[in-house]
């Protein structure tokens, strides 16, 4: 795209000037240099559908027309084979299985963003070929990569919550994703305390003064040998209840509980733990 400066009356063209330059010519692969030019652009494991696919309808034919019951239940059978043929090929992409919405759901769910998503479905082909998913349910190995990916990216979320998404029981995501921490070759960190902090803090609307009480009363629950063996939500979710009624913010247990993930009962045994071992420093 050029711009042109012209004469109004006889339409004489003075001078032209590129707007926008011109894309680079893609090099041969025998002359290439590694920078990568001519290529487009990159694309997320899964991001795209390189493939149609089928649509089987059970209610109207092509034209529009209605079905007859024979051939209502001759496309459903049809349409049942090729979903089961689809969610048993291990090494074909990922787009042609049913795990890639199952992802985007829970990913919708739990407000993750793109990347996360691309991770999980990462996470999720990995384990799949390595048949880690063997035997289990889709709901369960799609949470267990899920769940994998926001500990990837110090995302805070909590198993609970990715079973709520998903509608599948906390223990079944448990399992798959212990068999993924153990075969897979990619890192899974924990999630630490703070990551929940900003989070937990936006939720109650507490104020600088409360989250930097939190932040240190995290740096010594850290050091103290008998509070690492507690939930990193459930620990931060007592300190804020600790911190806030100290500092003269009451947040009530049921609000932090519920915003905690946890129980009512938890959160009373967790912040008695801290009072005893923090002593009169969480006494308002």
């Amino acid at each position: 795209m050029t711009i042109e400066t012209h004469c109004t009356e006889c339409g004489l063209v003075f001078e032209t000037s590129p707007v926008v330059a011109a894309a680079p010519l893609p090099s041969s692969p025998g002359n290439s240099d590694g920078s990568g030019r001519g290529i487009g652009p990159f694309t997320t494991p899964g991001g795209t559908r390189r493939h149609l696919g089928s649509t089987l309808s059970i209610r109207r034919d092509g034209q529009g027309r209605p079905l007859g019951w024979q051939k209502r239940y001759e496309f459903q059978h049809l349409r049942r084979v090729m979903e089961r043929q689809m969610s048993r090929a291990i090494e074909g992409p990922l787009e042609r299985s049913q795990a890639r919405s199952v992802i985007a759901f829970a990913g919708e769910r739990l407000g993750l963003p793109a990347l996360v998503l691309g991770e999980a479905e990462r996470v999720f082909a990995a384990a799949k070929v390595r048949g880690l998913f063997r035997g289990r349910s889709l709901a369960a190995s799609a949470g267990a990569a899920v769940y994998a990916a926001c500990r990837r990216y110090s995302i805070p979320r909590t198993l609970g919550e990715v079973a709520k998404a998903l509608g599948a029981r906390r223990s079944e995501i448990g399992r798959a994703f212990k068999v993924v921490h153990r075969g897979c070759d990619t890192p899974v960190p924990s999630l630490g305390a703070r990551a929940f902090l900003a989070r937990y803090a936006e939720e109650l609307a507490l104020s600088p003064h409360v989250r930097s009480t939190v932040e240190s009363m995290i740096d010594r629950a850290n050091d103290n040998p008998e509070l690492s063996g507690l939930s990193p939500h459930g620990l931060v979710a007592a300190l804020i209840y600790l911190a806030a009624e100290r500092s003269g913010e009451r947040r009530s247990r049921a609000q932090v509980a519920r915003v905690g993930a946890v129980t009512e009962v938890t959160l009373r045994s967790t912040s008695r733990l801290i009072e005893r071992l923090f002593g009169s420093e969480t006494k308002p």
